[in-house]
């Protein structure tokens, strides 16, 4: 696990596109996992700056979503679709076709979910998956619970991700309490995982992951720790206590 500390969340956001820039550059229809929420939106902005202005080209990428609540229209402007749609999706050359975001309107959520992992699997696996973390160590929609699912799903959202989640919407009442979202497994299978925090709220998580070393259900991001090629790209309030306990660390040795 690659470990990277940026100044800022500025830093971090451009850090994290050129990643993907050289990604791309490297497999121009690369398989794209992308996440939502306030953390990646400075890698989409810099990704669409340099599609307008170094020719970052999207057009044979593949992209996936890593989630969507349920049930939700695409039009809900707290969608997962509208975000990606009118936060990066329309500002770059991406193909229509090759764009893939669980349907939160899907009449039978089980069959869906199987034919949302078929065709990950028919594109053969995501290449480059981009994560954002929880709170309380969620990925995607991957809550802390007793036993985890491993494939696409639907799941029951907590209460401190529904907290968290509210300052989107007009009150948490109005939160869906459930989301599709890929599984550990299905998360586990891309071949490169990029995890981004931001943050003062998500040092003590992160903090926790990086130090104790343990993979545990009760911290879904720990999984990523079995991986074989992730990194962690930190501003420095997210890396905060991590830093701290880490300078405490060598001193006492």
């Amino acid at each position: 696990m690659k470990i990277y500390i940026a100044k800022d969340f500025f830093q971090l956001s451009k850090k994290a596109a050129e990643i993907i820039q050289d990604a791309i550059s490297e497999k121009p229809d690369l398989v794209l996992g992308l996440a939502t929420g306030s953390t990646p939106l400075g890698t989409y902005k810099e990704l669409i700056r340099m599609h307008k202005e170094e020719k970052l080209d999207f057009s044979r990428v593949i992209s996936f979503n890593l989630d969507e609540y349920y049930p939700i229209s695409p039009e809900n402007k707290q969608s997962y679709f509208y975000y990606m749609k009118h936060n990066f999706f329309r500002h770059i050359n991406i193909n229509p076709e090759n764009i893939h975001v669980p349907d939160g309107q899907a009449e039978d959520a089980e069959s869906h979910c199987k034919v949302y992992e078929a065709e990950i699997r028919r594109h053969k696996g995501i290449d480059l998956q981009l994560l954002g973390i929880g709170e309380n160590g969620h990925i995607g929609f991957n809550e802390p619970d007793d036993e985890i699912e491993v494939l696409t799903h639907l799941t029951k959202l907590s209460e401190s991700t529904l907290r968290a989640n509210s300052r989107f919407f007009d009150s948490k009442e109005k939160v869906p309490c459930q989301a599709i979202t890929m599984g550990l497994g299905s998360i586990m299978k891309a071949k490169k995982i990029l995890l981004l925090a931001s943050g003062i709220k998500k040092a003590e998580i992160i903090a926790k992951l990086l130090t104790e070393q343990k993979a545990t259900t009760n911290i879904p991001a720990s999984a990523l720790l079995l991986h074989n090629d992730v990194t962690v790209l930190l501003d420095e309030e997210a890396a905060g206590i991590y830093k701290m306990k880490i300078k405490n660390q060598f001193s006492e040795g």
